[in-house]
């Protein structure tokens, strides 16, 4: 287990740890800061925090990265935030760094690209910008879900390229001394009010964990389906479901938040998503998985380990396919990440495969009752880096 040892802190926690991690009496700090362009009123906050933090210390260099994707309909009051949010975002980071602009749109005609493979092209202009750089920070905030776990992932992979070698290498998360953060300003209540709406025909998969699932060596192994609920996500969920061909026959996992800041979410939850999970798919309660939305490396345990004990447990029916939907949480979703991650195999001869597959809304809104937050707390995950040495 590559994070058995992990460093997570949030709410006022991260301003002390910021405090020791940039301790300029230590060393030199060049910083490579990745957000997106979004709507979500939450996006200014951690970079504010970092800014702060790094306020007055010894910092080499400092770059923003601000990746565009605006490919989605939004209405005009969200087209108006947006433009507020890249604005602020823009001069609250002036005061620290340069910032640069990216666009993760294709570069061809639309009918002969694909979804799968723009958020590829995104990925592979975003790797080369991280050279040089003693800490890279990926805030999720804002980005769309498919955009950071393919950045997450993407990123994880250059750092650590040999991730097999975790039981020998004690020193493998050191990523010779990069530090890589993956920071959140969460707020579950707010996110149960962003909808995501008409869902794609088109199935997208994240970089590296397509997979062969369409191919005939693995079509006839059995389906282990690992749902993450979230509100709002029923029509995704179906599409995703029907353009997977996962039917009866698969094993289905539903994952849930519980604890919750809610006590009643994850019973709201399953109530919302019976009708596919519990009228369709049949699925027994005794499959229900439930992990706490508060902690990530508590997610990524859990998956990790479930999809270990089935991938050893269908190795006598020749292999199996593993596939994650994270719908839930913005927390959750790393947890989920970073268990696909470590779980990741190109070699057929493990006799299974990960596989990500999403259906990506066209359309988000907000309900017009939507909470506007007057405080988001942020939590900071570090990854690689001195932590680890």
């Amino acid at each position: 287990m590559l994070w058995s040892n992990y460093v997570f802190v949030r709410g006022d926690e991260v301003h002390d740890f910021w405090d020791r991690m940039f301790d300029p009496e230590k060393r030199e700090v060049r910083l490579l800061y990745i957000t997106g362009k979004g709507f979500d009123p939450r996006s200014e906050t951690p970079i504010r925090e970092i800014v702060s933090s790094l306020y007055e210390r010894k910092v080499g260099a400092a770059k923003l990265l601000l990746v565009d994707f605006n490919s989605y309909e939004l209405d005009r009051a969200l087209i108006e935030a947006t433009e507020e949010n890249t604005k602020a975002i823009k001069s609250v980071f002036s005061s620290l760094g340069d910032v640069e602009e990216l666009s993760f749109q294709g570069e061809h005609d639309e009918d002969d690209i694909t979804s799968s493979v723009i958020l590829l092209e995104g990925v592979k202009k975003v790797l080369p910008l991280t050279e040089g750089y003693t800490d890279i920070i990926l805030d999720v905030t804002s980005f769309p879900r498919m955009v950071y776990i393919a950045l997450l992932t993407g990123i994880l992979s250059k750092l650590i390229p040999n991730k097999e070698a975790a039981d020998q290498d004690s020193q493998l998360l050191a990523a010779g001394g990069v530090n890589f953060q993956v920071v959140v300003a969460e707020d579950p209540s707010l996110d149960s009010s962003i909808i995501a709406e008409d869902p794609s025909d088109e199935i997208l998969f994240i970089p590296g964990f397509s997979g062969t699932m369409q191919s005939e060596l693995v079509r006839d192994w059995p389906m282990v389906w690992f749902p993450f609920l979230g509100e709002g996500r029923l029509g995704q969920l179906d599409k995703i479901r029907k353009l997977s061909d996962i039917s009866m026959d698969a094993e289905v996992c539903p994952v849930i938040p519980h604890p919750s800041k809610n006590l009643r979410r994850a019973d709201n939850l399953l109530v919302e998503y019976s009708e596919i999970l519990i009228d369709s798919l049949q699925t027994p309660m005794s499959n229900v998985f439930h992990v706490n939305e508060a902690n990530p490396f508590e997610v990524y345990r859990q998956l990790l380990k479930a999809m270990r004990r089935y991938k050893d447990s269908m190795k006598l029916l020749g292999g199996c396919q593993l596939i994650v939907s994270p719908l839930g949480s913005k927390l959750m979703t790393i947890g989920a990440s970073l268990a696909c991650f470590e779980m990741k195999t190109v070699d057929l001869k493990e006799q299974y495969i990960v596989t990500i597959p999403h259906a990506e809304p066209r359309r988000y809104s907000m309900t017009s009752a939507a909470p506007m937050p007057v405080k988001s707390e942020i939590s900071a995950l570090v990854l690689t880096g001195e932590a680890f040495s």
